[in-house]
């Protein structure tokens, strides 16, 4: 059986504004208390203001629960096919800037938040934690020397 926080991040995909691409993605953020904040990526005409789903999530997860308590991620995305569910054989990783932003939320939060990579039709997934997907990562521990 499919992580229920796969199937919430396919859903969320299904949400996604995804008119240049037709690449729907969609993130959902599991809290250590097992609440679920999701996002989806929405395009822009002008081509860089697109925001991820990672991005989203985690600004909805932020709201819902805080940044320290997340404890894993789903990532999800394909095409909405005909029948208006969410398809593609491909694991979706997140791009470096959403591992940096999840990396953040790891230091915050004091655990290797778990990250899981699935396909869109939910056949298939991989799970790491942020630590194996953006090593010697930046973050907020590295900004100790920066002074007060």
């Amino acid at each position: 059986m499919t992580d229920p926080l796969i199937q919430r991040a396919r859903e969320a995909a299904l949400a996604a504004y995804a008119p240049y691409s037709r690449f729907s993605v969609g993130c959902a953020v599991e809290s250590v208390d097992g609440e679920i904040a999701v996002g989806s990526n929405m395009e822009n005409a002008c081509y860089r203001l697109g925001v991820c789903a990672e991005i989203a999530a985690l600004t909805a997860a932020k709201q819902a629960f805080g940044l320290d308590k997340i404890a894993r991620l789903a990532v999800a995305g394909g095409h909405v096919g005909a029948d208006s569910e969410l398809a593609g054989t491909s694991l979706v990783t997140s791009c470096g800037g959403c591992r940096q932003s999840i990396l953040e939320a790891a230091q915050v939060a004091g655990r290797d938040i778990e990250v899981i990579s699935a396909n869109g039709d939910g056949s298939e997934a991989a799970v790491h934690p942020i630590s194996e997907l953006i090593p010697f990562g930046f973050g907020p521990a590295n900004l100790k020397d920066a002074g007060t």
